[in-house]
């Protein structure tokens, strides 16, 4: 098959997006505009009768004082990642990419390597001789995935190597945890809840708690508690700058592509949280919540009411998106993996992120300037 790649329009871009079950939102159009510090540009792969095959959202972030550019494309691009041809799609990409002055590419095929149902992730957790969850025995193996990563390096990829705190890495999450919904009822769905999922649902009601959507207007609300989150559990916060032109761009290209979420007590915010919505796949996006009252679960009810509006909408998949691979008890984060996993999700490892260095100096000084970081 010869395919050709040339940029195109935004309407043609969101046009096949909305053709395919499963897009990731960082590969819809408006997410070029959630990101003023690169340059968004659509590309599309065409086959010989001129037919729209593939499209992907790269970002171009200029390196300091050069003309030259890291180019980006998260969780994408959307393209046959099975083919047999897969240089077929690659090669005019990354000899596009090479013109426009890029140095470097980073990509992230959306394809799933590995699974682990909520059992299995149970069971790594008891372990005490297993330290991370890649170790444990997994439910499933993608077929493909492993035959794909060797197509990758043969081809001059390299995996990137995952930064940040135990999986967390500077790009996005190779771990995520996703509860089923294809072909399942709500009643299936609130079956799949642990027992503590269930009754924490219930106290919640049982207390009062209200779940309301927000808007635009909500989100300094939403912030207030996402910087209280943000020094309980050590992580730096975006400004709210970036949320409300997260808002603006995703809900101009589509009314239900953002949604907010506010968990309501006694008059007071307790609890908030972002829901992203591309055709039937549903994300759990940021979430905020204070120390106060606590006891009266509004995390639980709130992602409840979210898991509901998910099936609702018909959503195949509800992603928590990104948990961590560390399984000691001694690691906080090892919480939110029990979380997660208590509300029916089973864990879930992609392929990664992939880089292909066009300029091996200036990729190399990029590496090292990020280690530094």
């Amino acid at each position: 098959m010869s395919l050709t790649l040339r940029t195109i329009t935004r309407a043609e871009h969101l046009a096949f997006v909305a053709a395919r079950p499963s897009v990731s939102h960082m590969q819809v159009p408006s997410w070029g505009d959630v990101k003023p510090d690169w340059t968004a540009e659509s590309l599309g792969w065409f086959d010989a009768g001129g037919r729209l095959v593939g499209v992907g959202l790269v970002l171009l972030r200029p390196l300091p004082k050069v003309k030259r550019y890291l180019a980006y494309l998260p969780e994408g691009p959307v393209i046959d990642w099975h083919a047999p041809d897969l240089e077929q799609w690659l090669t005019p990409m990354l000899a596009h990419l090479k013109a426009r002055g890029a140095f470097s590419v980073k990509m992230g095929p959306p394809v799933v390597a590995r699974r682990w149902s909520p059992d299995a992730v149970k069971a790594a957790i008891a372990d005490p001789g297993l330290r991370r969850l890649g170790d444990a025995e997994p439910t499933s193996h993608e077929a493909g995935a492993a035959e794909l990563a060797g197509r990758l390096r043969a081809l001059g990829w390299r995996q990137a190597e995952p930064g940040g705190e135990d999986g967390f890495a500077a790009g996005q999450p190779r771990y995520v945890c996703q509860v089923p919904y294809a072909g399942r009822s709500l009643e299936d769905i609130h079956r799949g809840l642990n027992q503590q999922w269930r009754r924490n649902i219930k106290k919640a009601e049982k207390a009062g708690v209200k779940i309301v959507r927000g808007g635009y207007e909500d989100l300094p609300v939403f912030y207030g508690l996402y910087g209280e989150t943000a020094e309980r559990d050590r992580f730096l916060p975006r400004p709210l700058p970036y949320f409300q032109r997260m808002w603006t761009a995703l809900t101009a290209e589509h009314p239900d592509r953002m949604r907010l979420y506010l968990a309501h007590h006694d008059g007071e915010v307790l609890a908030a949280a972002t829901m992203l919505v591309v055709g039937s796949h549903v994300w759990y996006s940021y979430g905020a919540s204070t120390n106060r009252r606590r006891e009266v679960q509004p995390n639980n009810a709130m992602q409840w009411r979210m898991m509901c509006d998910a099936h609702e909408l018909g959503a195949h998949v509800y992603d928590f998106r990104g948990i961590t691979d560390t399984l000691e008890e001694s690691n906080h984060l090892l919480g939110l993996l029990r979380f997660k996993v208590g509300a029916g999700g089973e864990a879930v490892e992609y392929l990664g992120e992939w880089d292909f260095p066009l300029n091996r100096l200036l990729h190399k000084a990029l590496d090292l300037y990020m280690a530094r970081r």
